[in-house]
Protein backbone atom coordinates (compact mmCIF):
# COMPACT_ATOMS: atom_id res chain seq x y z
CA UNK A 1 0.00 0.00 0.00
CA UNK A 2 1.58 3.17 -0.79
CA UNK A 3 1.93 5.97 1.89
CA UNK A 4 3.20 8.61 -0.03
CA UNK A 5 2.18 11.01 -2.72
CA UNK A 6 4.20 12.83 -5.31
CA UNK A 7 5.69 15.74 -3.79
CA UNK A 8 7.37 17.17 -6.91
CA UNK A 9 3.83 17.09 -8.37
CA UNK A 10 2.67 18.59 -5.26
CA UNK A 11 5.17 21.63 -5.29
CA UNK A 12 3.88 22.30 -9.18
CA UNK A 13 0.11 22.43 -8.35
CA UNK A 14 0.49 24.06 -4.95
CA UNK A 15 1.00 27.39 -6.88
CA UNK A 16 -2.11 29.22 -7.09
CA UNK A 17 -1.87 30.65 -10.80
CA UNK A 18 -0.81 27.11 -12.07
CA UNK A 19 -3.05 25.45 -10.82
CA UNK A 20 -6.39 27.71 -11.68
CA UNK A 21 -4.39 26.85 -15.06
CA UNK A 22 -5.08 23.58 -14.56
CA UNK A 23 -8.64 23.86 -13.43
CA UNK A 24 -9.34 25.70 -16.54
CA UNK A 25 -7.60 23.10 -18.76
CA UNK A 26 -9.61 20.52 -17.04
CA UNK A 27 -12.67 22.43 -18.49
CA UNK A 28 -11.36 22.48 -22.16
CA UNK A 29 -8.27 22.74 -24.45
CA UNK A 30 -7.11 26.66 -24.34
CA UNK A 31 -4.11 28.76 -26.16
CA UNK A 32 -2.20 31.20 -24.50
CA UNK A 33 -4.61 33.83 -25.21
CA UNK A 34 -7.49 32.12 -23.80
CA UNK A 35 -5.55 31.47 -20.22
CA UNK A 36 -4.32 35.66 -20.50
CA UNK A 37 -7.71 36.35 -20.49
CA UNK A 38 -8.82 33.80 -18.32
CA UNK A 39 -6.23 34.25 -15.23
CA UNK A 40 -5.78 37.97 -16.12
CA UNK A 41 -1.74 37.26 -16.09
CA UNK A 42 0.47 38.62 -17.88
CA UNK A 43 1.94 36.30 -20.86
CA UNK A 44 5.46 36.32 -19.71
CA UNK A 45 4.52 35.31 -16.24
CA UNK A 46 2.10 32.85 -18.00
CA UNK A 47 4.47 31.19 -20.27
CA UNK A 48 6.35 30.64 -17.64
CA UNK A 49 4.17 28.56 -15.68
CA UNK A 50 2.97 26.49 -18.41
CA UNK A 51 6.59 25.74 -19.36
CA UNK A 52 6.64 24.17 -15.48
CA UNK A 53 3.40 22.45 -15.94
CA UNK A 54 5.03 21.26 -19.35
CA UNK A 55 8.20 19.83 -17.81
CA UNK A 56 6.39 18.22 -14.86
CA UNK A 57 4.35 16.23 -17.54
CA UNK A 58 0.60 17.51 -16.42
CA UNK A 59 -0.05 19.55 -19.86
CA UNK A 60 0.65 18.70 -23.26
CA UNK A 61 0.81 20.93 -26.42
CA UNK A 62 -0.85 20.80 -29.45
CA UNK A 63 0.65 23.73 -32.07
CA UNK A 64 -2.45 24.85 -34.28
CA UNK A 65 -0.90 27.56 -36.64
CA UNK A 66 0.56 30.26 -35.04
CA UNK A 67 -0.90 29.26 -31.76
CA UNK A 68 -0.04 26.77 -29.27
CA UNK A 69 -2.73 25.10 -27.36
CA UNK A 70 -2.64 23.40 -23.97
CA UNK A 71 -4.33 20.15 -22.64
CA UNK A 72 -4.38 18.37 -18.88
CA UNK A 73 -2.88 15.23 -19.27
CA UNK A 74 -5.93 13.50 -16.91
CA UNK A 75 -3.87 10.27 -16.17
CA UNK A 76 -1.07 12.84 -14.25
CA UNK A 77 -4.05 14.08 -12.05
CA UNK A 78 -5.83 10.58 -11.58
CA UNK A 79 -2.48 9.05 -10.42
CA UNK A 80 -2.06 11.75 -7.55
CA UNK A 81 -5.82 11.42 -7.18
CA UNK A 82 -5.07 7.53 -6.31
CA UNK A 83 -1.84 8.65 -4.05
CA UNK A 84 -4.05 10.42 -2.00
CA UNK A 85 -6.68 7.73 -2.02
CA UNK A 86 -3.97 5.27 -0.69
CA UNK A 87 -2.96 7.38 1.63
CA UNK A 88 -6.42 7.87 2.70
CA UNK A 89 -6.64 4.39 3.11
CA UNK A 90 -3.71 3.66 5.15
CA UNK A 91 -4.54 6.22 7.69
CA UNK A 92 -8.34 4.62 7.97
CA UNK A 93 -6.59 1.40 8.39
CA UNK A 94 -4.14 2.96 10.90
CA UNK A 95 -7.62 4.51 12.91
CA UNK A 96 -9.60 1.35 12.66
CA UNK A 97 -6.18 -0.76 14.26
CA UNK A 98 -5.73 1.93 16.56
CA UNK A 99 -2.08 1.86 15.79
CA UNK A 100 0.67 4.43 17.31
CA UNK A 101 3.73 4.00 18.56
CA UNK A 102 4.93 3.52 22.18
CA UNK A 103 6.79 6.62 24.29
CA UNK A 104 10.33 5.83 24.74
Amino acid sequence: MLTSVDTDLLRVLAEPLRLQIVTLLAKETLCTTHLIEETGARQTNLSNHLKVLREAGIVETEPCGRFTYYRLKPDVIASLAGQFADLAETARATAENNTKRSCP
